[in-house]
């Protein structure tokens, strides 16, 4: 079975909704800068914030268009 189109690409802008075990990680708008490999069944990304330039990877489940 092939596996399902990843909905963000490079350059994407998206907003981040942190899981309750980021406490540290601030919800917002980032930037995709990397695509990382799956995790389970949730695609990775690596992202940039668009406030303090820090970057941090997430997963697909956690993302939505900005």
């Amino acid at each position: 079975m092939a596996a399902a189109p990843r909905r963000f690409a490079v350059g994407d802008r998206v907003e981040l909704s942190p899981g309750r075990l980021d406490a540290n990680v601030p919800a917002g708008t980032y930037t995709v800068s990397r695509l990382m490999p799956r995790e389970g069944s949730d695609y990775q990304y690596r992202l940039k914030n668009s406030r303090d330039s820090h970057e941090r990877v997430a997963s697909e489940s956690q993302l939505r268009r900005s």
